[in-house]
């Protein structure tokens, strides 16, 4: 028998490795899913991934954010399965989801938020009127004082504009008016509450569940009713003043592994995760 040289031993061992590798991507290809959009829900898309990929060993979910706005362009332009929104897909955002793929897509309520305002723990501002976030945020009230507290300016953070949660606080708190110019927009809810965590005089908004190392404002629909927080009864019976459903969004009917995952997450284990994560059931 022909002995081989260390070359060409060396030179099968790759091609024998190629082939197990290409094969190997060959089996995940097809269970492959993405899932692109909102930092909001970016968390709570992670952990359904990790619970659904260990209970599925041959799936694999990647999740990443960007915004919502970032995530139903990526829908729109065949880069993602599956969009995280904070808010409502937009009617010139599904004419373009139609002209592209002759379909107004699939939306999914998937959980519910309870859109928080965050205050650094030393400060002495218990509850606030939707008024009052209005007038603060487009730059009517611009100093503590007006609000019972020290004679300090109010330093302002929020979302950048591809965000959902930065629309849907536009349309419901401000009611379509523009943000103040001396709002500093940060890329993420995370560093919303960074911000407002290092700073005494800060004020944002966000999701419920980021709120960690600051403390909830109590929001108030006008002044003659009480303050609530974001908690799970609040928003039930409607207490709560600014609340919300969180989607996804498909281009189409879910099939096969999307439709599982889609199941999944809509199934009473599904619905647990979003409690332990820190949102709210759908259901």
């Amino acid at each position: 028998m022909k002995k081989l040289s260390g070359n060409k031993i060396a030179l099968m061992t790759l091609i024998i490795l190629a082939s197990l590798f290409a094969d190997y991507f060959t089996v995940f290809a097809g269970k492959a899913i993405t899932i692109k959009g909102s930092d909001t829900m970016v968390i709570l898309g992670q952990r359904w991934a990790e619970i659904y990929m260990s209970q599925n060993p041959g799936v694999v979910i990647q999740v990443t954010g960007g915004g919502s706005g970032v995530g139903i362009a990526a829908l729109i332009n065949g880069s993602t399965d599956i969009c995280e929104a904070s808010r409502p897909i937009k009617s010139s955002e599904i004419e373009k989801l139609k002209e592209r793929f002759n379909t107004t897509g699939v939306e999914i309520p998937v959980a519910r938020d309870g859109l928080a305002v965050y205050l650094n723990d030393q400060s002495k501002v218990v509850e606030l009127t939707l008024e009052q976030l209005k007038d603060i945020y487009t730059g009517k009230i611009t100093n503590w004082k007006e609000l019972g507290w020290e004679n300090t300016k109010i330093v302002l953070y929020g979302r950048e504009n591809s965000s959902g949660t930065y629309v849907y606080f536009k349309d419901n708190v401000l009611k379509g008016a523009d943000f103040a110019p001396q709002t500093q927009t940060l890329p993420g809810t995370a560093a919303i509450v960074n911000a407002v965590a290092k700073d005494k005089y800060g004020i944002g908004y966000g999701g419920a569940a980021y709120a960690k190392g600051v403390k909830y404002c109590k929001v108030k629909k006008d002044s003659q009713t009480p303050g609530y927080e974001p908690t799970l009864e609040n928003i039930k019976n409607g207490k709560y003043p600014i609340s919300r459903y969180l989607y996804w969004y498909l281009r189409n009917k879910p099939t096969g592994e999307i439709k599982k995952l889609v199941d999944f997450v809509l199934s009473e284990q599904g619905q647990q995760i979003i409690s332990k994560v820190g949102y709210f059931p759908v259901k």
